[in-house]
């Protein structure tokens, strides 16, 4: 029994991605980088930007408060897209690996993820709003519509689970 495809499951593979995506971009490194190396008025330089939205941080001069939201903003993302992607049926239903379906369903997870992580974060904060809860949710659900082809990607061809 090989040990490369007995084990490579369309939701470890893209919850994978998800997390490669979080630790590299969300970094205070890469932050600082494209902060200061890119122009947001351009389309390169936007789409920088947003890979840098579930950022995590090691700032001692922020509030305990401020930096755990910040990192549970990225946790909830990765956890919630190994859940969203068990949970879609796409890439279940398909009768062969690496159908269009487990692309989609990948993307869709990611943009699920992204948007419920960042309100669920918000619901942590001083001062919650209906208002900022809603404009958190959508910016984490355009974080995953422009990224989370990448977390499509690589569920392609993964088993649905184990047998």
């Amino acid at each position: 029994m090989a040990l490369g495809n007995s084990y490579k499951t369309a939701p470890g593979a893209g919850t994978l991605a998800a997390l490669i995506l979080v630790l590299i971009f969300g970094s205070p490194w890469y932050g600082d980088w494209v902060g200061e190396n890119t122009d947001p008025e351009t389309a390169g330089g936007w789409w920088l930007r947003l890979l840098h939205w579930p950022s995590w941080q090691f700032d001692t001069s922020d509030s305990l408060r401020d930096v755990v939201v910040g990192d549970l903003r990225a946790i909830l993302l990765v956890l919630l897209t190994f859940i969203f992607l068990v949970l879609l049926p796409g890439s279940q239903l398909a009768r062969a690996r690496g159908t269009i379906s487990q692309l989609f369903a990948g993307w869709a997870a990611y943009i699920f993820a992204g948007g419920l992580a960042s309100l669920l974060a918000t619901l942590f904060l001083a001062n919650p709003s209906l208002l900022g809860a809603f404009r958190s949710a959508g910016s984490g659900a355009q974080y995953g519509l422009f990224v989370g082809w990448i977390v499509g990607l690589a569920s392609l061809g993964g088993r649905r689970g184990t047998r």
